[in-house]
């Protein structure tokens, strides 16, 4: 009885508190998901409202990506003027962070690789396809490296754009603050007003020479025409004088050698006729040359002129270019890794193997850097806007080091630099300090491109990367989000496109710049 009794209570009790249980279970399902779900939001960036300032916008600056809240920011000189969500890169794809700009654009851009993907209004950033376009926003991370934008914000910001515009993508919060510093370079007013009539003046001397040069190399392919066949003319001449003067002696031996009156006066007669030809061929061969003479000297001359003709046209394009290049802003990038000041200005030419525009990369220089193995941090600093003292200043910093101010500090320009670029600085000038090399993806057609190495960079580095190689180089033209088209060459025996051995640092491949002169 006490077994049946004590079964059946249990069971009574059992039957009581299942409605209960099944209660505290749906419950508890119901607060873990809860949980669960507020902690997905909380580990999602905070929507991003689009927006426009409620201003009348300037002309675009620079744009800063913040990967943390997953937001882009396009800067005037006054401040921010479009803000609007993005979608960058998801895990083992992350965007790079870093400092780039924007090399290429194309309105309506198709990938190579994503099954012809869509990507209107794409504005490349670097060769290997990372790159800002329109895209689905799922509200966080979801590219293949690139940054998504909303379409039509992308597609209203197309316009706005210029190949050269700064874009520099921030693994945090980051905004351009008011600043000044006595190595940021102050314009002289006297060299700003003369630049564009010496630039011009320069331009059309530099067309002169190449008039000058085209008519010098033109009057050296007439003359040399007219004296190629002098020397084969001269050679025939001399052959005839030698076999004239040959049959002249084999006749003055048989003369002597003749026993009758009748073979002596038959030699005689024969040996006269021979010595008329072999002063005849004599003449002949005397005139030639002195009238060859004059042509073959003039033909030398010729030659002469157009060499020197050309290498004064190189010459006079060279400073038109440069002149041209001071009315252009001019971005310098200082690295604590390298050790050295990179110049970089676009000449606004094409690419001649198509895509982009041609930088120029003429000025590379040691730099000193005060106590060279502690951080500097990564620091982005632009003049905005011309005042009544030369330029004002803003700065960004995207990764941790000394602060902006010690930065600068550290650092020592070389003087000559300063003296060729800081009194024709305009605005949109730039300087950049930082712990990274210049990445492996900075060549001819691109401004400056640094990878921060301390952040993730799968979108980045799962691309195939410049190759290493000396002349006959061929560059990765992958399309944005990863399309790996190979649709162009690197312009073979370029002496400003970075050679050398491609080292590693902090994940991030890199290749040192070569110096020498201008690629134009």
């Amino acid at each position: 009885m006490v077994n049946r009794f004590t079964t059946e209570q249990s069971t009574a009790t059992m039957r009581r508190w299942k409605p209960l249980a099944i209660v505290v279970l749906v419950a508890t399902a119901a607060l873990t998901a809860l949980t669960a779900d507020a902690t997905a939001r909380q580990a999602r960036p905070a929507a991003t409202v689009e927006a426009t300032a409620p201003r009348e916008a300037g002309e675009p600056i620079m744009a800063i990506v913040s990967i943390k809240s997953q937001k882009v920011t396009f800067y005037d000189a006054d401040g921010w003027i479009l803000r609007a969500p993005v979608s960058s890169g998801i895990k083992e794809r992350e965007t790079p962070a870093g400092v780039f700009a924007v090399i290429e654009k194309d309105k309506d851009h198709h990938s190579t690789m994503y099954d012809d993907a869509w990507m209107p209004n794409m504005q490349r950033i670097t060769w290997n396809g990372v790159a800002l376009h329109g895209g689905p926003l799922p509200g966080y991370a979801a590219s293949h490296g690139c940054v998504r934008m909303p379409y039509d914000f992308a597609e209203k910001l197309f316009n706005k754009t210029w190949i050269g515009m700064r874009v520099i993508i921030s693994p945090s919060d980051a905004e351009p603050v008011d600043f000044t510093h006595p190595a940021l370079f102050v314009p002289n007013a006297d060299a700003l007003a003369a630049a564009p009539a010496k630039a011009e003046t320069l331009a059309r001397e530099a067309e002169d020479a190449a008039r000058a040069a085209d008519e010098a190399k033109k009057a050296a392919a007439t003359t040399s025409r007219e004296a190629t066949s002098l020397p084969a003319s001269l050679r025939k001449l001399e052959q005839l004088k030698k076999r004239a003067d040959a049959e002249l002696a084999y006749l003055d031996k048989a003369l002597a050698a003749a026993k009758t009156d009748q073979a002596k006066a038959r030699a005689e007669e024969l040996k006269q006729k021979a010595a008329t030809k072999a002063a005849d061929a004599a003449t002949q061969l005397d005139t030639a040359k002195a009238d060859a003479q004059p042509k073959l000297d003039a033909a030398a001359n010729a030659k002469e002129a157009a060499k020197a003709a050309a290498t004064k046209k190189a010459d006079a394009a060279k400073a038109a270019t440069a002149a041209k290049l001071l009315l252009e802003p001019v971005s310098v990038y200082i690295s604590r890794a390298t050790q050295k000041l990179y110049v970089r200005r676009n000449t606004h030419k094409p690419a001649p193997d198509g895509g982009g525009e041609v930088f120029d990369s003429s000025i590379e220089v040691p730099v000193t850097i005060r106590d060279p193995d502690k951080p500097i941090g990564t620091h982005i600093f632009t003049a905005v806007a011309r005042t009544d003292k030369g330029l004002r200043w803003t700065a960004v910093t995207i990764d941790n080091g000394d602060d902006a101010k010690d930065a600068l500090d550290r650092i020592t320009i070389p003087q000559d630099v300063l003296d060729r670029i800081a009194p024709t600085a305009v605005p949109r000038s730039s300087i950049i300090v930082s712990d990274e090399p210049l990445s492996s993806e900075t060549n001819y057609r691109t401004e400056f491109v640094a990878v921060l190495s301390n952040q993730p960079q799968g979108g980045f580095i799962t691309r195939q990367p410049t190759p290493a190689v000396d002349d006959d180089r061929v560059a990765s033209g992958d399309a944005p989000d990863g399309g790996a088209g190979g649709f162009f060459s690197i312009f073979q025996r370029n002496p400003d496109y970075q050679t050398g051995n491609v080292q590693r640092r902090g994940g991030q491949y890199y290749r040192p710049v070569q110096q020498g002169g201008s690629w134009w």
